[in-house]
């Protein structure tokens, strides 16, 4: 293991002076009923190890059986990815000490994965398009979890006493590989990054998975290494583990390149090993030296028969997959009539769904997008939050907005409904009339608001008679003063016209 500690390069520097080379395996627990081998449960949040039976406790004489449901969630990534289906491929015990595996060996896939050379595009922020290589997307079991108690931050180190839990032990999994990933430069953790949010898009379309990095449902091993030119052969890597957010992603391999360049510049060597992120720090630090395939003593799998996906079933699967996050993004951009780079930061901040579920609720597609990049966004980003984080609901900004297409509130008023919903004042309707907020259309009142205007300012109704208009605004602003922002803008220049040649 080591424990060799450097200054870091910077990030400009390093990239200008190394090809930066990564590799990511992203592992997704598969949505189904019960776990890959046995009748258990898959719970979130249940009491530890209860959701468990003889086989994922690993007992003696215990046979497993495949989950046929996560087999068939397994093609639908692959065909996502456009691999190929193997026609016959099996298990493997992969032979190492797991401490949360209670048979001591993980099942998995070696030599004989259910998907394999398959590629995805993913879209960088500026609109950019880098294909990724995939080596394969195999079929697997998760581990059971440790908890590390009296340690620092829940790590094994200084810890008293380590509980486990087997309630995710034999959970499906799919792992995907990637091949190497050259030719992103300085872009890799950018790359890296997008990469991870395209296959968490993907899953959550296909119905696979929740998806959610927050659980561990998603979860992404990152392998940098770095190289003097694209001609160099490929220098040692090191694997950060169970990296579980985009940022933490982004950040990680930046990290990793900065530190490996110092390495190198002083002379050392970059150690094949594993390392853990810090997302509290914006570290790496050592985990173990990395094993490599053949100190697994993977052997096929004795107590399984071989997975034969039929070709049928194969072509069934694929004619009903779902549209692609992709494909539904440009047919969206069409039918909403954004420009490029308006549906790019509408992809960036997250906010499709968001946008399209506000479009269904009855609002334009130009008035769902002012209020989620506009008004929304900036309160998301103030509060440090996402955006679907806040406390409202496309369903609430498709009323606020036919209240305003409606005439009841102006665009004014409704930042104030906005703010109301915002703070649990309940639906914007509640709040306008919690507020007071309506628009004044009776012309009795803004009679009197105008006339009050007018006398306080009487050379402006002489202007008006001369012909000119420009003084009309101050009037204008004056009554929407004296009516708090609820009058009818349009409607009061026209009583102020005919106030004033009356």
């Amino acid at each position: 293991m080591s424990t060799q500690t450097v200054d870091l390069v910077d990030y400009d520097d390093a990239v200008a002076r190394f090809d930066p080379v990564i590799g990511i395996e992203v592992h997704v627990e598969l949505g189904t009923a019960t776990k890959m081998f046995d009748g258990a449960p898959q719970t979130f949040g249940a009491e530890p190890n209860t959701a468990v039976t003889p086989v994922s406790l690993g007992l003696p004489g215990a046979l497993p059986a495949v989950n046929g449901t996560a087999v068939e969630y397994a093609i639908r990534i692959g065909l996502a990815l456009n691999c190929q289906i193997a026609e016959s491929c099996r298990f493997a015990r992969k032979n190492y000490f797991y401490p949360d595996v209670p048979k001591n060996f993980q099942t998995s896939q070696y030599d004989e994965p259910i998907a394999y050379e398959g590629h995805l595009d993913v879209e960088l922020e500026d609109g950019t398009v880098f294909r990724v290589e995939i080596e394969r997307a195999h079929m697997e079991e998760d581990a059971g979890k440790n908890t590390h108690v009296g340690g620092a931050a829940g790590r094994i180190q200084g810890a008293e006493y380590s509980l486990v839990d087997y309630n995710r032990a034999g959970i499906p999994l799919v792992e995907i590989v990637t091949k190497p990933i050259t030719g992103a430069g300085e872009r890799a953790p950018e790359v890296a990054r997008a990469y991870v949010q395209t296959l968490r898009d993907i899953f959550r379309a296909l119905g696979v998975s929740e998806a959610r990095m927050e659980r561990g449902n998603v979860r992404a091993d990152v392998n940098v290494s770095l190289r003097p030119t694209p001609q160099s052969p490929l220098g040692t890597r090191t694997e950060t583990k169970n990296v579980n957010s985009f940022r933490s992603v982004e950040r990680s391999v930046r990290y990793e390149i900065s530190r490996q360049a110092a390495v190198l510049d002083a002379a050392g060597t970059v150690t094949q090993e594993t390392r853990h992120w810090h997302e509290d720090t914006g570290v790496t630090t050592s985990g173990r030296v990395k094993s490599d395939a053949e100190d697994y003593r993977y052997f096929p799998e004795p107590d399984l028969v071989p997975v034969a996906p039929s070709r049928e079933w194969v072509e069934e699967i694929r004619a009903a997959l779902p549209e692609l996050p992709a494909a539904r993004r440009r047919r969206l951009q069409g039918e909403w009539g954004y420009a490029d780079a308006e549906m790019r930061d509408v992809v960036n901040a997250g906010a499709i769904e968001l946008i399209e579920a506000t479009v269904a609720a009855g609002a334009s597609p130009a008035a769902a997008r002012k209020w989620w990049m506009g008004e929304l966004a900036r309160t998301a980003k103030s509060q440090e939050v996402e955006l679907g984080e806040l406390p409202i609901t496309p369903g609430q900004i498709g009323q606020l907005q036919q209240l305003v297409d409606s005439g009841r509130i102006n665009d004014k008023l409704a930042r104030q409904v906005l703010e109301g919903v915002l703070a649990g004042e309940g639906d914007p309707e509640a709040v306008v009339v919690a507020r007071g907020l309506e628009v004044v259309s009776d012309d009795g009142p803004l009679l009197e608001a105008i006339d009050a205007a007018l006398a306080a300012q009487p050379d402006i109704a002489d202007k008006i008679r001369s012909g000119n208009l420009g003084p009309v605004g101050a009037i204008i602003g004056s009554v929407m003063k004296a009516t708090r922002g609820q009058a009818d803008a349009g409607r009061v220049r026209e009583l102020v016209l005919e106030r004033v040649q009356a």
